[in-house]
């Protein structure tokens, strides 16, 4: 009877609940600082890793580039070409700058598209004229080839960088040999075209050449008084242009102005002969 008095299985009870809540706390604080330790270290590990892959990833991406070129005054208007490129490939082309107003508005919405599929096709920027837009699509050409040549000298300037990683005596030799890239640019040069005689006048022209590339071009001499000067003064700027846009002698006779224009041909022709080309 005494073993199983009331007041003794009380203190047996509340002895068993004491040592039960000293278990527990014992066993906490150790199992959870271990706890937050594992998951600690362990979640920065899967961050980091979780970082560097999406990055490696972007930088193989980042072939795909854009390459706007120089802006190209014409009789109508400016034009600029920007190019999206994705290793070394053009991908798409776009008129950032067109002739507009007037009759211009017509001829760039019926030019410009031609001229940037043709750009994409030809992956250069010996593509045709669009017929009816022959200063629209001289100065298309010349911005497309600044801007492929803005491309070029950037794409060099990185293959040195992979050459330099890739062997150290390699990257060594490359990188002196990346300022290449700007020798062109060195030699600009001044031709200029024997005299040509007309019926109204001498007709000389002198060209400004980036290598064998027409980058200007001007009369020194053209007929001169009378109605010639209002000729002259119309068809002159039209044959510069056409000089530059052809980059040939291959150029139209300006309306109303055929000895002008006959003189002019033959002078420049004989300054691209001087040039080698």
């Amino acid at each position: 009877m005494k073993k199983s008095h009331p007041i003794r299985r009380t203190m047996l009870a509340a002895a068993a609940t004491v040592s039960g809540i000293v278990l527990l706390l014992s066993l906490k604080p150790a199992g959870d600082p271990a706890a937050a330790s594992a998951q600690g270290g362990a979640a920065p590990q899967r961050t980091a890793a979780g970082q560097e892959s999406p990055q490696g990833g972007s930088a193989q991406q980042t072939g795909t580039r854009t390459v706007t070129g120089d802006v190209v005054k014409t009789e109508y208007g400016p034009v600029q070409v920007r190019l999206s490129l994705s290793d070394g490939r053009i991908v798409k082309a776009d008129a950032v700058q067109a002739p507009q107003g007037g009759t211009s508005d017509q001829k760039t919405a019926l030019a410009v598209p031609r001229l940037n599929k043709a750009a994409v096709a030809a992956q250069s920027a010996d593509i045709d004229a669009v017929s009816g837009a022959t200063y629209t699509s001289g100065g298309y050409k010349k911005s497309l080839q600044s801007a492929l040549d803005k491309a070029k000298a950037t794409g060099g300037g990185s293959g040195s960088a992979g050459a330099s990683g890739a062997s150290g005596a390699k990257g060594a030799s490359a990188s002196p040999k990346a300022p290449a890239t700007a020798a062109p640019a060195a030699q600009t040069r001044v031709i200029t075209g024997d005299v040509a005689r007309t019926e109204y006048g001498p007709v000389q022209v002198r060209l400004v050449l980036a290598g064998t590339k027409i980058t200007k071009a001007e009369t020194v001499q053209a007929p001169s008084g009378g109605r010639s000067t209002q000729v002259t003064a119309d068809a002159v700027p039209k044959l510069n242009q056409e000089a530059v846009a052809a980059g040939s002698a291959d150029i139209d006779a300006v309306s109303g102005a055929t000895y002008t224009s006959g003189g002019y041909k033959k002078s420049l022709q004989s300054a691209l002969d001087k040039a080698g080309g």
